[in-house]
């Protein structure tokens, strides 16, 4: 009977150390998983901040739109006039010019890039309130088969008018400029620019 205590006893004890040794093993496992969840929810979320900083500079902003826009009217000269009397960077007309409140000589205006600037962004707001309802129903839709954004409806608008595009879009009537230049090319050229004007 002694020997049977004794196997109880050392059974029991084995017992113990066994699941003395799985409840330690389990929990430094536990422990070591609770760890590295830890870590890969914070590299998760350093590489989604990454992505989304990485995404906000692919994404053509207002200076680049600006840029591109000088480049493709006048090849970014504030000193240029065309043929038709259009003048500067971005290619004002007079009557555009005085419509912002600008009543100042050519001379004037070529010689102020400062003052360029400050038009170009004026007349920006002035047609993104102007054409406010078809950017807010069409930006991101096709139109007549075009894809339209409303980086691209307002340089058609700087090309063409704000009126123009308001007609293209209700009933697909194509307008240009004096140089041939369709107002459905400036919306294709210049979609998907973030502006934030």
């Amino acid at each position: 009977m002694k020997n049977f205590t004794k196997k109880k006893l050392f059974l029991l004890f084995a017992i113990v150390l066994i699941s003395f040794m799985f409840i330690s093993f389990g929990y430094s496992v536990f422990q070591r998983v609770e760890e590295l969840s830890q870590i890969q929810t914070e590299e998760i979320a350093k590489l989604e901040i990454e992505m989304e900083v990485s995404m906000a500079e692919e994404i053509p902003n207002l200076n680049i739109f600006l840029n591109d826009l000088g480049y493709r009217e006048s090849s970014n000269r504030y000193d240029v006039v065309n043929q038709y009397g259009y003048m500067g960077k971005y290619q004002f007309g007079k009557s555009t010019l005085k419509g912002l409140g600008y009543n100042i000589s050519k001379e004037e205006f070529l010689s102020s890039p400062d003052l360029q600037e400050e038009a170009i962004r004026k007349l920006l707001k002035s047609n993104k309130k102007i054409l406010k309802r078809q950017i807010k129903k069409y930006d991101g839709q096709l139109v007549n088969g075009i894809l339209v954004t409303e980086s691209g409806l307002l340089a058609a608008a700087h090309l063409v008018g704000p009126g123009n595009v308001k007609k293209w879009v209700r009933n697909g009537r194509m307008f240009e400029d004096g140089n041939g230049i369709k107002l459905t090319e400036y919306i294709e050229t210049f979609n998907g620019y973030q502006l934030d004007i």
